[in-house]
């Protein structure tokens, strides 16, 4: 399979990290922001091509698939153009940075029949596969989440600690972790939600802190405090509230309520990289001809909770 990846930053060389690692898969262009560090990349990876023009990388006839890794603000564009020049699509987190617009990607996956699946990569991760599973068996039910997501990102930096062209956002492109993984594990939708945030900061104009409220309609409760201003343990820490356990998912390593470790290797995968298996769910859903988990039409409605709380936010402004 050929694949072709836009985004050169610290998470596109995630990927590119973990599609090594997949048999029968190769990435033969690399599209970018600017030439001479594109090239760089293509040429540390055995890229054959490397350009900043995407429509020029759709035009490659052999390129069967494109994963996106550009700036949230591109995604649902380029996500519906590579569609419509007939490639599958895995578009990093979030998949939009508007309703409207993800309502858009769902539609053009729907008209085009192609697998269009966004990186949510915490329905990957082993720590909270195990949990999934142990949920599927039966033997826990979630009564309520806490989540923390804390980094300390006072300037445009990606996570690799060098400078972006872009702004993140807490609401559109953190939050969305936890509402999908919230719904996915509960099982059920999100009828409440309330969000109340911090000052903006000056320069980067988005709201540094963030609390989340929400409520299923299985009466489950999901905690969410979200910070770019902590300057502590960073990363985004899950605490599952059951009726027969406790734990605690950190990335790829999961504890129970006692912080006793978890042995995840039960979870019967091929990787504990969450974006490798991402990845491989994504090149294994084209070969089978089947919906990937993590598709457009899965996490639609995360994206539909987070345009009500972005309309919230935007009366909010307006009473203040």
């Amino acid at each position: 399979m050929k694949i072709a990846l836009a985004g050169g930053g610290a998470f596109g060389e995630k990927h590119l990290d973990g599609l090594k690692n997949i048999d029968d898969v190769e990435v033969v262009s690399l599209v970018g922001r600017t030439q001479d560090k594109t090239q760089a990349m293509a040429d540390k990876y055995g890229i054959g091509h490397a350009t900043t023009n995407y429509e020029e990388m759709l035009e490659i006839d052999e390129v069967d698939a494109v994963i996106l890794c550009t700036p949230t603000q591109m995604h649902a564009d380029q996500a519906i153009k590579a569609m419509d020049a007939g490639k599958h699509v895995e578009v990093e987190i979030p998949m939009a940075d508007s309703w409207a617009d993800a309502k858009a990607v769902d539609a053009k996956q729907k008209e085009t029949g192609l697998v269009c699946m966004a990186g949510h990569t915490r329905r990957f991760n082993p720590s909270h596969q195990y949990v999934k599973n142990r949920i599927d068996a039966g033997e826990f039910n979630i009564l309520s989440m806490d989540v923390e997501t804390f980094f300390f990102r006072r300037e445009n930096k990606n996570a690799k600690g060098e400078p972006r062209s872009w702004t993140d956002h807490l609401l559109w492109h953190h939050s969305a972790h936890t509402i999908d993984i919230f719904q996915y594990m509960t099982g059920a939708k999100v009828v409440k939600a309330n969000i109340l945030q911090g000052p903006k900061h000056p320069d980067l104009g988005i709201a540094m802190d963030q609390s989340i409220q929400m409520k299923t309609d299985k009466g489950q409760i999901l905690t969410l405090a979200l910070s770019f201003n902590n300057d502590g343990p960073l990363g985004t820490f899950f605490r599952y509230i059951g009726d027969t356990a406790t734990y605690i998912a950190r990335y790829d390593d999961l504890v129970d309520g006692r912080e006793e470790a978890i042995d995840l290797s039960v979870v019967d995968v091929p990787s504990n990289n969450g974006i490798e298996l991402q990845d491989r769910e994504f090149i294994s859903a084209i070969r089978e001809g089947r919906e990937p988990n993590s598709s457009v039409a899965q996490v639609l409605d995360c994206y539909r909770v987070i345009g009500e709380l972005a309309e919230s936010l935007e009366q909010q402004d307006g009473w203040s």
